[in-house]
């Protein structure tokens, strides 16, 4: 099945670059590997105040606010589509079901994923004392001890959302310094719910059916201790879904995509956009400007 364009993920920067090929009249295949589009919206739980143009609660209604004007744009959504193989120079699609698909130009919008610990007990407890946000799981946390891993806005941010609730909270970062807002850091250090551990790591997140325990270890002693905590929030960074390519573009040092200013790759005709392309502005707003830049230059470039 040949297209004119193939976008792989479908987030922000997935469907700005569908709507705009829709719009210059190229045919596009986007596939989603999820149930569902959105990508990391769909794990955005504070409001959305920053995007020009519309605020919303949260990342699922600023998605729902994109799906309803792509119903006016003419392109084919694959949902659920796990890829086996990919072919760049090629341009052609392996699913895991066999099916083939080839294009005369592809769009990676494959986004990023948040950090793991690599801890024993991270895998057995997801969802059993692992929660997802602080905005979220605030309630379910109500009078129980809680950790938060992590040193930027992120981690900073939800331990002080999580401490209007929480009978305590346990922050957790492996420097020093912490990387958040001095705004953030200042009220984080004032409140008397938040515990500090700096220069420590989690070692380990133990219990029976849920969370119970986790030991900690402070890189500079060496010494470990046991922590009682009924729930742990990981906000150690993200890092780029760029490790499943057979034949990968030039990545940077950290595993992103290195683009051009048109969003093109060192792979003729295959460009990136969004988070997987962009660690210093990973923003709804970026990857929206990315999807459309991608989408006007392929267009230049198979109509020259």
């Amino acid at each position: 099945m040949n297209y004119d364009v193939i976008i792989i993920g479908g987030g922000a920067a997935g469907l700005s670059a569908a709507l705009w090929c829709a719009e210059l009249k190229l045919k596009t295949l986007l596939l989603e590997r999820g149930a569902e589009l959105g990508g990391q919206l769909l794990r955005v739980y504070n409001p959305i105040k920053n995007h020009l143009g519309i605020e919303t609660e949260n990342g699922r209604e600023m998605r729902d606010v994109f799906l309803r004007q792509l119903e006016n744009y003419a392109f084919t959504v694959r949902l659920r589509s796990e890829i086996e193989q990919i072919d760049l120079s090629d341009k052609s699609v392996i699913l895991a079901g066999g099916e083939t698909f080839r294009a005369r130009a592809i769009i990676i919008a494959t986004g990023v994923r948040r950090r793991k610990l690599d801890v024993e007990g991270e895998g057995k407890f997801q969802g059993k004392g692992i929660i997802e946000s602080g905005t979220r799981d605030a309630d379910s946390v109500k009078n129980k001890n809680v950790c938060v891993v992590g040193g930027g806005d992120a981690a900073l941010e939800n331990a002080l959302i999580l401490s209007e609730t929480a009978r305590r909270v346990t922050l957790v970062h492996r420097r020093n310094d912490f990387r958040a807002r001095d705004e953030f850091v200042a009220r984080v250090k004032k409140n008397p719910k938040v515990e500090i551990f700096n220069e420590t790591v989690v070692r380990g997140i133990f219990g029976d059916q849920r969370v119970e325990t986790i030991e900690l270890e402070n890189l500079k002693t060496r010494r470990k201790i046991e922590k009682n905590v009924e729930a742990i929030l990981i906000r150690i960074g993200v890092e780029p879904n760029t490790d499943f390519f057979g034949e990968k573009p030039d990545l940077d040092e950290r595993g992103y995509i290195k683009i051009t200013q048109n969003c093109e790759t060192n792979i003729e005709t295959v460009y990136a956009v969004g988070d997987a392309a962009n660690p210093i502005a990973p923003t709804v707003s970026s990857a929206v400007g990315m999807g459309a830049t991608a989408a006007k230059a392929i267009f230049a470039r198979l109509n020259s």
